[in-house]
């Protein structure tokens, strides 16, 4: 089974990245970095795999960016 992450971790990554929060509405939370916008479930203790994808694919970063 793979590793799922949480939104802590995933936020974490973005912001190293060089996104920033523009917004929140509801349990979503909205992040750019000038080029890619990205929404982010809030509050989730694990993300599923499907939606991690969807994040991922969105903010142009690899899997690996999680693992630092």
């Amino acid at each position: 089974m793979p590793k799922r992450y949480s939104t802590a971790e995933v936020l974490r990554a973005l912001y190293e990245a060089g996104f920033r929060q523009v917004s929140q509405r509801g349990s979503h939370i909205k992040l750019t970095d000038g080029e890619h916008v990205v929404i982010v479930p809030a509050g989730r203790k694990e993300i599923r795999p499907g939606t991690l994808n969807s994040i991922l694919n969105q903010s142009g970063l690899a899997k690996e960016a999680l693992e630092n």
